[in-house]
């Protein structure tokens, strides 16, 4: 059986911002369609909510959004963009280190697994939270939509200034939801092989990113370990 975590159990801070009412049913439609499914689903259920349980939502300083989980056995572990060590590096992740390495001047990430960000603040949020094996967006439309605006819609009451970066045109279409002259968008094409040179790279999203922490009397982000 695939069951959800208790996301009152391992995020707290989320649940007490989100609807309870309008959680409550649209995570057990999801937990009966899981359940209901025959094929291998990825992440791994106790990792669905992985991004918001390492990235508190008082703690949150910077939003990424993905589309959804990768799809390949032992890859997924719930943050977006990112990939169990031992993997190798999915294209749209190298494309990501390679800008980061350009952007920064530092040297190419190997580390895959990108905990080490959530655990600063960074939230790496999929628009779906989980997938069928071998079938990339097999589970939009299913109600995880909704979970993530509504994540997405507390983040724009947030206390603080956050920096969303929005990579693609579906990651952008939640633009709407996010109050500019308070938040920092930070946009460009998708770091896809084909989409990545109309724009991905050259546009220095980790040192623009840094420079308006800084500015706000934020710590910077550690973007490579």
């Amino acid at each position: 059986m695939y069951q959800l975590a208790d996301l009152k159990e391992i995020a707290a801070d989320w649940t007490a911002c989100l609807d309870k009412q309008e959680q409550s049913l649209v995570l057990n439609q999801l937990n009966n369609y899981l359940n209901q499914e025959e094929a291998v689903i990825y992440p791994p259920a106790v990792e669905v909510f992985k991004a918001l349980e390492l990235c508190p939502y008082f703690d949150t300083k910077v939003v990424i959004i993905g589309q959804d989980p990768y799809h390949g056995p032992n890859q997924a572990n719930g943050l977006a963009f990112s990939v169990n060590e031992g993997q190798s590096v999915p294209p749209s992740l190298k494309n990501i280190f390679k800008e980061l390495s350009d952007d920064l001047k530092v040297p190419i990430r190997k580390e895959t697994d990108l905990s080490d960000w959530a655990r600063q603040g960074v939230l790496l949020l999929n628009r779906v939270l989980t997938v069928r094996a071998g079938e990339a967006n097999s589970h939009q439309g299913i109600g995880w939509e909704f979970v993530t605006n509504q994540i997405i819609q507390c983040l724009n009451h947030h206390p603080n200034a956050l920096i969303f970066i929005l990579w693609g045109k579906k990651a952008q279409s939640l633009e709407k939801l996010i109050d500019r002259s308070k938040h920092r968008v930070i946009k460009s094409s998708h770091p896809s092989p084909l989409a990545a040179y109309r724009g991905f790279f050259g546009s220095k999203p980790f040192s623009k990113t840094n420079s308006f922490l800084i500015e706000k009397g934020y710590q910077p982000i550690k973007w490579a370990p």
